[in-house]
């Protein structure tokens, strides 16, 4: 668990190792929790907590960037556990944490019902009176330290990131891309847009990276993976890595096989980057670790070349 600004990276074990981060904010003997990751995850985050010398009745917040299973997933259970803490989340997601019913079923939709119960555990519901909903310029207190919650549609409509002026850093979710650690190099990280279901909007998600970029950060807290900085150039690169997505896929809207070959196109375009950017893993490797990631961006496409039927 590394920390920096009393922001500690709690790796919640989901999938693999530096695939899924919660982040636990520590400010004078008070915590908050940024994103949860699953059900299974939460012992973890305890653990985190009580590494740092504080107890559960020391947590005030528990906030999710929005309420997809690997950020929001353990959300009820780890609210159970933390007596005292609210729970922040977009409106939009609310009815999702306080009856998970409808978010099982989407999930199950996506991944098969057994792959759901395996990886995600079961879904705590969270009693709407310790919810609290958010509204773009939000500002919430953590022992006197202000976080200021985005509004930052375009992976999700109900997503949300927060800004921590204290550390000048953003914790992005997912708006501000994937970056996983096997692809650094000394050129530094490597990002990619994740577009997974169902509510990818390439002009909504190319806004909000804009806003996100416009605060200056430091650096972006993402849950996929972890602490990066260069944050300009990486902003580029996701806002490079948008449009091209779009240009890829608009020619395949009416493809019989279209999802295969988005998948194609993807793979392609990610093992490009990657080699641009001075990564020297295999082919299969690197397609090995993006496998559920292009799945689930060819999804993701798909239900946007629809015009988002579902």
């Amino acid at each position: 668990m590394s920390e920096t600004h009393g922001i500690h990276t709690v790796d919640t074990g989901f999938h693999r190792a530096d695939f899924d981060a919660a982040y636990l904010m520590v400010e004078d003997g008070r915590a908050a929790f940024i994103d949860t990751g699953t059900t299974h995850s939460v012992p973890r985050l305890l653990a985190a907590l009580a590494a740092t010398g504080l107890q559960p009745e020391d947590a005030d917040w528990v906030i999710v960037t929005h309420v997809h299973l690997d950020h929001a997933g353990g959300a009820g259970a780890l609210m159970q556990a933390l007596p005292h803490a609210r729970l922040l989340v977009h409106p939009r997601g609310e009815r999702h944490m306080v009856d998970p019913s409808a978010l099982i079923a989407g999930a199950s939709a996506v991944y098969g019902a057994d792959e759901v119960a395996r990886a995600y555990g079961s879904i705590a519901p969270v009693p709407k009176e310790r919810v609290v909903t958010s509204h773009d310029g939000m500002t919430v207190q953590l022992a006197g330290r202000t976080l200021t919650v985005f509004d930052t549609p375009g992976h999700a409509r109900h997503h949300h990131c927060i800004w921590d002026e204290r550390s000048r850093s953003v914790f992005t979710g997912d708006t501000f891309g994937l970056s996983y650690r096997e692809f650094d190099t000394a050129r530094g990280p490597w990002l990619l847009p994740t577009t997974t279901p169902v509510q990818f909007d390439p002009a909504a998600l190319k806004a909000s990276v804009q806003r996100l970029l416009s605060q200056a950060p430091e650096s972006m807290y993402l849950t996929h993976y972890g602490r990066v900085q260069g944050v300009a150039a990486l902003g580029a690169m996701l806002l490079e890595q948008i449009d091209e997505l779009v240009q890829l896929a608009t020619p395949l809207r009416d493809a019989p096989d279209r999802h295969a070959q988005l998948k194609q196109a993807l793979s392609a375009t990610y093992l490009r980057r990657v080699r641009a950017h001075g990564c020297t893993l295999a082919d299969e490797e690197v397609l090995r670790l993006l496998a559920n990631d292009i799945e689930l961006n060819a999804q993701g496409i798909g239900v946007w070349l629809e015009g988002g039927k579902r």
